[in-house]
């Protein structure tokens, strides 16, 4: 019963959105966060994508059975009722809420309770079944820890925030479609309108590219507002080039291959690696502007 409840939060994927979470914690101006204020954000960010993916896993319970890589999740293999499921992803979120709001803040509390609702009730119940471009839109949702995690250290949002939240929301797209180009026919099968689905493979490997094109020059931005120094932008260069050629090399290929599963896992290395690189830049002694703009997105 606990390996399943566990299941039910798809701790790996959150495992990636508390990365993303906490690096924004060490690029601020207000220095190095306190290793207490990390454990909340870790613990409440957990709680709050954990019960999303729960309540995912009970709205999405009728395609989960019919796709092969999904049947055996707990719900749809009749190991965990879909009422509990839903009753556990509404507890673990309201919980998170409470944490985020008793031991960090008010602001942190209400966009990780944002992200939440957007990935259910904007990605999971409306986009999902009803549009090719629901991992466009409803990728947003994966873009709301870096705002947790700033809003965390700052009690604000700037542009160093939104240009973090931009990065993941651009990088979403080729990340999930690299999975969808293979697993084409089980989301043909659950009717679900992927964009390999509805577009074809062709179509999908050039809105991947296209997004990849969009996301590489987005990734330095923050060197050039003064966010970060030279060292990230050299990160950035040197990662993005690989997801940039897996993307050409895609292109190229008509037929179905195993590169698409290797550009998905290199992409959430690309993530991963991106963020660290940004919690590394910020401590190194060289290659920073001297100021940087303050504008306050919200904020006291």
């Amino acid at each position: 019963m606990l390996r399943d409840l566990i299941a039910l939060t798809k701790p790996r994927v959150v495992s990636l959105l508390l990365l993303t979470a906490v690096a924004p914690m060490f690029i601020t101006d207000r220095g190095l966060p306190t290793l207490a204020l990390i454990g909340w954000v870790v613990l409440a960010g957990f709680l709050m994508a954990g019960g999303a993916n729960a309540i995912n896993m009970w709205f999405d319970r009728d395609i989960d059975l019919v796709m092969t890589r999904t049947r055996v999740r707990p719900v749809p293999a009749g190991r965990i009722p879909p009422g509990a499921a839903l009753v556990f992803g509404i507890g673990l979120g309201l919980t998170s809420f409470l944490v985020f709001w008793r031991f960090v803040n008010l602001l942190a509390a209400a966009l990780a309770a944002m992200g939440l609702l957007f990935y259910v009730f904007v990605y999971t119940m409306w986009l999902k079944r009803a549009t090719p471009q629901n991992i466009v839109i409803g990728g947003a949702a994966g873009a709301f820890p870096p705002l947790v995690g700033w809003a965390a250290m700052t009690n604000s949002l700037d542009l160093g925030a939104l240009y973090l939240f931009a990065i993941i929301f651009y990088w979403t797209p080729p990340h999930f479609w690299a999975l969808a180009l293979i697993k084409e026919k089980e989301y043909a099968r659950a009717g679900i309108p992927m964009m390999p689905v509805v577009k074809g493979a062709h179509e999908t490997k050039v809105q991947m590219l296209v997004y990849t094109l969009l996301l590489l020059p987005l990734t330095v931005l923050p060197t050039l507002s003064g966010h970060q120094g030279i060292l990230y932008a050299i990160a950035a260069l040197l990662l993005g080039a690989p997801l940039l050629w897996y993307c050409i090399r895609l292109l190229r290929e008509p037929g179905p291959t195993a590169l698409p599963w290797r550009m998905y896992r290199y992409s959430l290395l690309y993530l991963a690696l991106l963020f660290l690189a940004m919690g590394i830049d910020r401590y190194v002694p060289f290659g920073h502007l001297v100021t940087r703009p303050q504008v306050i997105i919200l904020g006291k």
